[in-house]
C-alpha cells in the first residue's frame, strides 16, 4: 500500500451561507482499498467530492490527491482521476462513443481495446445518441468514461443509480479489481448494502461531520445480530442480562431470544456455565441499525 493517500483533507469546511454543508472533515483514504463514504441525501457527501476536486472552493481547509493540494495542483490531478458524478450530464445529439472520443482526445488518448472491454462488461450501447438512453444505459456511459484512462485514484457518487442488479454486481467486481491493482477507490453512496458489499473500510457524514470511520468488520462486531440458544431445559431471562451487550431477551421451553451487539464469546460462557446449550443460532448482524444508529437524537458530532 502506497504511503501517499488517494485522498487526504486536512479540516476541509464549506458553507453555503448560513448552511453548514462540512464541517472540519479529517480524512485519508489509502491506495488500495475501496472507502466507502455514507450518509443520505443532504449530509455532505456531494459536497465533499466538489470540494476535493476543486469543482468548488472550500470556506477554509485544504484536501489532497495523491500529495498534490487539489486546488494548486488541479490540472495535474486531472490527468491520475477518474470521476463519475451523482448528476451526470452528457451532450444529448452524441452518442456514447462520440463521447468516449471526445473525452478521450481531451486525455490524449486511451487505450480503446479497454474501452471495448468496459462496453462488454457493462453490457453497454455506445452506438445510440445519449439523449436516446434509459437513465440506467446513460449511466453505463459515465462508468466507461470513469473508468476508461485507468486512473489511479476512481472518485464516485451515486455510482449504482439506474444500474440493474447483474450490472451492479459486475461493476462492484470491477471496483474491487481497480484496488487490488494498488489503485484508489472512493464511494460515496446512500445506500448501506451496496457500499458493504465492496468497501474495505467505511465513513458515515452526518450533518458535514465526519462521525466515524470504521472497517466494515468493525461495523460489523458492532452490529445488532439475533441469537437463539436451545437448552435442555428451563432457563431464566435473568441470567442473561448482565451480559454486555444483550438488548432484548424472550425465553420459552428452554429457548433464548437475544437482540445482542456484545462478545459472544462471554455469552457463551455465562450460557454454558449455568446450563446445558444444546443448539445455537444467528442471524447475521444488521449493518442498517448501525448506520441508523449515527442518525439519532442525541449521538454526538
Amino acid at each position: 500500500m502506497s504511503e501517499i493517500p488517494a485522498i487526504r483533507t486536512e479540516k476541509l469546511t464549506k458553507h453555503y451561507g448560513d448552511v453548514k454543508a462540512l464541517i472540519d472533515l479529517d480524512l485519508d483514504v489509502h491506495m488500495g482499498e475501496v472507502f466507502g463514504f455514507l450518509g443520505p441525501n443532504g449530509a455532505g457527501k456531494t459536497t465533499m467530492i466538489r470540494s476535493v476536486l476543486d469543482l468548488i472552493h472550500p470556506t477554509s481547509g485544504r484536501a489532497e490527491i495523491l500529495g498534490m493540494d487539489s486546488h494548486e495542483d488541479a490540472v495535474e490531478i486531472r490527468e491520475h482521476v477518474g470521476y463519475l458524478p451523482s448528476d451526470l450530464s452528457m451532450y444529448p445529439s452524441l452518442t456514447g462513443l462520440d463521447m468516449v472520443t471526445y473525452f478521450s482526445n481531451l486525455r490524449g488518448g486511451v487505450d480503446m481495446g479497454y474501452v471495448d472491454e468496459l462496453v462488454d462488461r457493462l453490457q453497454a450501447d455506445l452506438t445510440k445518441k445519449v439523449g436516446d438512453l434509459s437513465s440506467g444505459n446513460r449511466q453505463k456511459v459515465g462508468l466507461i468514461l470513469a473508468f476508461m484512462n485507468r486512473p489511479e485514484v476512481l472518485i464516485m457518487d451515486e455510482p449504482s443509480a439506474g444500474l440493474d442488479p447483474l450490472i451492479q454486481r459486475e461493476f462492484q467486481k470491477m471496483l474491487r479489481e481497480f484496488a487490488a491493482e494498488g489503485r484508489g477507490v472512493f464511494l460515496s453512496s446512500h445506500t448501506l448494502s451496496e457500499v458493504q458489499r465492496v468497501a474495505d473500510r467505511v465513513g458515515i457524514i452526518r450533518l458535514g461531520h465526519l462521525v466515524a470511520v470504521e472497517s466494515v468488520d468493525g461495523l460489523r462486531t458492532k452490529a445488532i445480530r439475533q441469537v437463539d440458544l436451545h437448552f435442555n431445559g428451563p432457563v431464566e431471562a435473568s441470567t442473561f442480562e448482565s451480559v454486555a451487550g444483550v438488548r432484548e431477551i424472550v425465553v420459552s421451553n428452554g429457548r433464548a431470544t437475544l437482540s445482542f451487539d456484545g462478545q459472544m464469546d462471554e455469552l457463551l460462557r455465562v450460557a454454558t456455565s449455568n446450563y446445558t446449550l444444546v443448539d445455537i443460532s444467528t442471524q447475521e448482524a444488521d449493518l442498517e441499525e448501525v448506520f441508523l444508529e449515527y442518525y439519532r437524537e442525541g449521538r454526538a458530532t
